[in-house]
């Protein structure tokens, strides 16, 4: 191995290889390596850092590079080793002892060459036994800890990949990468897999502690904007309002009963064609007149915006002529098919984004609307539908992207639609941005989106999945997190099964960072991608919906939600200063208890608030961990708990288990 120093970087090249490690943000290390004939320089969505000086020294046999808490060594077989600066090993690549043959499943860094410049990569890392790891986004696999799991790099409804993890052992790993993929958390072996590229890419964060880590992340990555109050309150949305007036009279019926309201959504295909990104007048005859009476009523409208673009879309043919679709790269150019044949704008394309921002001013913001629900965001592909008629077919290597293939970087998709709404927003003079959407990427909550789970089941095994979920898209920097109340599919209003679902899912969406309901409730129309535009609904899904005994908890939640707004003002301004999510673990506030770290089912909302949701059908108690270093008061009946202890709490339908931590003052009463 040969190795030279330039600048504040340690080069390292062998048998046609080039290695860089630098000094990237405080206590982290970047690794760069190719085969190609020299490094890419792109960040992709890292934000850029200032030149940190390294402390590199090169030795006949191994070279070290230090930054602070973090030290890597590359031996002179081609090893790369990390450790924190007492010299606690923290991650070492994994090669079969003795180099024993040069077949590619015994090298630590593999590749397969693709073209001329892409690459086929296998990295292999060491596992160590106890470990636990934490983040990479959001799968609904019921795993809080996912060590052992296999999660595939890449970015469907439902599941949305974020490639950042933080171990127990002290650091945090950004694969920097945004090719499809897989990730290999197993018990013989870590790998990171990607299926075209043209390096290696990946950063190791040094911390004391997890929340230590997630700060460097986010400081890497970046921090979430300020939301305006506002957003912390309710939010209404169902598959959908089919009218004007029909939306209208829902926040009419609201205000008769007194109830508070933040936001009330309009859904999709309220369009003439997908890609229009426009109101059908014949169902929306007067958007300002609408805007401007919700705007009376203290209620925001947010409108659904899909990335879809139709072939008998008004815009179609000129965003064919300007390149701003993504193309396949052979055979015929559709890529979704539901309710027409589509393709997507290529939000890779800063042009394109800039075409798509234009269309939606003229005609949403012009009107006063200034949230979007940004939906299909991965983006979906194929032919979705509602129930068993779905056959998605994610095709990677047919797509062509403004910034190439789809294999080598579909998964940054997401990131760039949140862009194209944030720049042009900024641009119009908006302060407060909110916007809602259906993936994200590294740096994502830069753009104060709100990310949301998905069209997920209604059922009680869904809602466990969500509570694990949502802790690990914590864990990847970003805190404004919710789902649909409910779920998604299936849910009856009249079966009382789902009105207690419903009830227990109010009281988990509550203490989430944010209060939204949403779901495509029974009776369906009979073919959803053939049926009329009007009747492409579901049943009703306001929260008088569900009974006289589910109303009365809802409503009495809602006036919760308002109570606990300045409270939740505190944690949102920590997060955006800080990087610290409002929704955590239980490890993150109490990093020195062991048992923290094997509750799944339990969070921190904030400092001051332990959530305990009820996830179980017909449950009216259940076992609560409190961690030792304080004491804890039931917001039920008040009784006073000794940290460090496992006890029955009651759980009646109308409670749902949250102790305040030392005393605290939020006003929670069930």
């Amino acid at each position: 191995m040969f190795f030279k120093q330039v600048g504040n970087r340690l080069i390292a090249q062998k048998d046609g290889e080039t290695i860089w490690l630098e000094p990237f943000g405080k206590d982290c290390l970047r690794f760069r390596s190719t085969l190609n004939k020299e490094i890419n320089e792109e960040n992709w969505t890292l934000l850029s850092q200032p030149t940190i000086p390294a402390l590199i020294d090169i030795q006949p046999m191994k070279a070290t590079i230090k930054n602070g808490k973090i030290m890597a060594e590359i031996l002179a077989d081609g090893t790369v080793n990390y450790f924190t600066d007492g010299g606690k090993i923290l991650l070492e690549e994994l090669w079969i002892d003795g180099r024993i043959s040069n077949a590619d499943v015994l090298k630590a860094r593999n590749y397969k060459a693709l073209s001329s410049s892409l690459y086929r990569t296998d990295l292999y890392f060491k596992a160590y036994e106890g470990e636990r790891l934490y983040g990479m986004g959001q799968y609904a696999n019921g795993c809080l800890d996912l060590k052992g799991c296999v999660l595939e790099l890449a970015q469907k409804n439902t599941q949305i990949s974020i490639p950042f993890l933080v171990s127990t052992r002290g650091y945090g790993f950004i694969w920097n990468n945004p090719a499809v993929g897989r990730a290999e958390l197993a018990k013989n072996h870590t790998l990171w897999h990607a299926k075209a590229g043209k390096q290696i890419d990946y950063l190791v964060i040094a911390g004391d502690t997890p929340v230590d880590i997630v700060k460097k992340y986010t400081d890497l990555t970046g921090k979430p904007p300020m939301l305006p109050e506002w957003a912390l309150g309710f939010w209404q949305c169902k598959l959908r309002y089919r009218t004007q007036e029909e939306l209208l009279n829902v926040a009419r019926e609201y205000k008769k009963r007194g109830l508070p309201l933040s936001v009330i959504v309009i859904d999709f295909f309220h369009w003439p064609h997908q890609g229009d990104w426009k109101f059908d007048s014949e169902y929306w005859p007067d958007p300002q007149a609408m805007v401007d009476e919700l705007e009376k009523m203290g209620i925001k409208v947010m409108v659904s915006v899909w990335p879809t673009v139709e072939i008998n879309s008004e815009n179609y043919l000129e965003m064919v002529k300007r390149g701003f679709l993504v193309r396949t790269e052979r055979g015929v150019p559709t890529i979704f098919t539901f309710r027409g044949i589509n393709t997507h704008f290529d939000a890779t394309n800063p042009e394109a984004r800039e075409f798509i921002w234009e269309k939606v001013k003229e005609n949403y913001y012009k009107y006063g609307i200034k949230m979007f629900w940004l939906d299909v965001a991965e983006p979906e592909l194929g032919m979705p539908g509602f129930g068993y008629d779905n056959i998605l077919s994610y095709d990677y290597d047919n797509l062509r992207y403004h910034l190439g293939n789809g294999l080598e970087v579909s998964n940054i998709y997401p990131f760039y639609y949140a862009q194209a709404f944030e720049d042009g927003l900024r641009l119009a003079g908006e302060k407060e941005i909110v916007n809602l959407i259906r993936c994200a990427w590294l740096g994502s909550q830069r753009f104060g989106v709100v990310v949301w789970s998905g069209d997920i089941p209604s059922t009680f095994d869904s809602l466990q999945k969500q509570l694990r979920a949502g802790l690990n898209m914590a864990m990847c920097g970003i805190p404004w997190w919710t789902t649909d109340i409910g779920g998604f599919f299936d849910g009856d209003p009249n079966d009382p099964a789902f009105q207690e679902l419903i009830i227990r899912w109010f009281q988990f969406g509550v203490f989430c960072p944010i209060f939204r309901l949403h779901g495509f409730r029974l009776p369906y129309p009979p073919d959803s991608n053939k049926c009329e535009p009007y009747d492409l609904t579901g049943g009703p899904n306001e929260i008088w919906s569900f009974g006289e005994e589910a109303y009365d908890i809802i409503k009495n939640l809602l006036f919760l939600r308002e109570k606990i707004k300045p409270y939740l003002m505190e944690q949102m301004k920590r997060a955006h200063e800080e990087g610290i999510p409002i929704m955590r673990p239980l490890f993150i506030d109490f990093p020195s208890d062991d048992e923290a770290y094997d509750v799944e089912d339990e969070y921190m909302f904030g400092p001051d608030l332990l959530v305990a949701p009820i996830l179980y059908e017909g449950m009216r108690s259940r076992r609560v961990y409190l961690p030792e270093g304080a004491k804890w008061t039931s917001a039920y009946n008040g009784t006073v708990h000794e940290g460090g202890q496992w006890i029955e709490s009651e759980a009646p339908l109308n409670v749902i288990p949250v102790f305040l931590k030392n005393e605290a003052k939020i006003p929670i009463s069930f």
